[in-house]
């Protein structure tokens, strides 16, 4: 870092996430993960003397991948990791026809019942 304004512009969570998808790195940013509080210059000269010099190659999830984990998590009841394990086992067919099965339905994804009415499709309040 060159000067206080690189110090407070240092995105010590991003740089954390990017750096622990490598499994020399994990224990690393772990420690910085539990010693959140320290300066960012404290974490950034700690990672910089701490990792040895090596080309690591990581992909970032796309946005459509995210959104599709959303629906595995939301049809088979998985978190995250468990997720992202099943979606690279789901063909594009399969994750289609899941997103089939969890529409809602309804205007803006809510069920046919409008907020006003009642199991009965009464309106609420109604006579």
């Amino acid at each position: 870092m060159l000067d206080e304004y690189d110090e407070k512009k240092y995105p010590a969570f991003i740089v954390n996430k990017a750096v622990g998808s490598h499994p020399d790195t994990v224990l690393y940013v772990n420690e910085m993960n539990r010693l959140h509080f320290l300066d960012n210059r404290l974490q950034y000269d700690f990672l910089l003397n701490s990792l040895r010099k090596r080309k690591r190659f990581a992909k970032w999830l796309r946005a459509s991948k995210i959104k599709n984990i959303e629906y595995v998590k939301e049809y088979y009841g998985y978190g995250n990791e468990k997720a992202k394990q099943a979606l690279n086992v789901l063909t594009d067919d399969q994750i289609n026809i899941i997103k089939t099965k969890l529409i809602k339905g309804g205007k803006h994804g809510r069920s046919g019942m409008d907020s006003r009415t009642n199991a009965g499709g009464r309106i609420k309040g109604g006579g």
